[in-house]
């Protein structure tokens, strides 16, 4: 949407219907909108092709809902991660439409999201616990138009349950796996597929998981390759990275029809 209004605003300066003082003025609110308590990146969508994502944790429900709005003017697609349901109350006084997805923490915004891209994006858990974290990375792929399936609770203390899933996983471009406990999913994982696998460890297991720093240590001395790995928890980075992956194996470049 702003690249459009970028262009727009070129092409009214090239015709001679907008003075140049003029578009100077309206281009000064098109970098970064200034709220006192934020500055709203309304170029990511350009840079990055996708818009400035909302982390929700640590704001009030009332700066959220400032946020939210601003960037849903121009955006067809806005998301919100680690909202709770105070923030989503807060969000839909201004922006009805809005969904909430409370497993995942994400608040949607704006259209429904449609597959854009060709191939699938594959999200696997450890155990159902691992859930929540899986969520927010399926979600987070699909709003940026990626296909997601979801193959839960194949952990390696019931090896069968992952073999049995075997066609689904060598059939996805990226694969997206998440576990706390001791972490060996992803290593076994990496043994079975020739795709690019982004590990997430939780922070779910007994004492000596240590909040997820066990199996983070695991997955960052995988044995198996083409396993990357990101920070504790973070279904978010994973569903993202997994998303440009499959963008690029698509051959979509930079592209990125959310973005207008």
């Amino acid at each position: 949407m702003y690249e459009a209004n970028v262009r727009s605003l070129l092409e009214e300066v090239r015709a001679g219907r907008l003075p140049v003082e003029a578009a100077m003025e309206r281009l000064r609110f098109l970098p970064y909108e200034e709220l006192g308590f934020a500055k709203i990146d309304h170029h990511r969508v350009i840079r990055k092709g996708f818009p400035e994502v909302v982390f929700c944790l640590g704001k009030t429900p009332s700066q959220v809902q400032s946020i939210c709005r601003r960037l849903a003017v121009d955006n067809p697609i806005v998301l919100a991660t680690r909202a709770d349901e105070k923030a989503y109350q807060a969000v839909r006084e201004v922006l009805p439409g809005a969904r909430y997805f409370p497993e995942a923490r994400i608040i949607l915004m704006g259209e429904e999201p449609k597959p854009l891209y060709p191939g699938r994006i594959a999200v696997l858990t450890a155990g159902t616990a691992d859930v929540p974290v899986a969520e927010e990375a399926a979600v987070t792929a699909w709003a940026m138009g990626h296909q997601v399936d979801r193959i839960y609770d194949v952990g390696v203390a019931g090896l069968h349950r992952l073999l049995s899933r075997r066609e689904e996983l060598r059939g996805a471009n990226v694969l997206i796996v998440v576990a706390g406990m001791e972490g060996a999913l992803a290593s076994v994982v990496g043994g079975l597929v020739d795709k690019p696998i982004i590990a997430v460890p939780t922070s779910i297991g007994y004492g000596a998981h240590l909040d997820g720093l066990a199996p983070l240590l695991t997955m960052l001395n995988s044995c198996a390759s083409g396993v990357a790995v990101v920070n504790i928890d973070n279904g978010f980075g994973a569903g993202y990275m997994a998303a440009i992956i499959n963008r690029l194996a698509a051959g979509s470049g930079s592209e990125q029809e959310h973005g207008g």
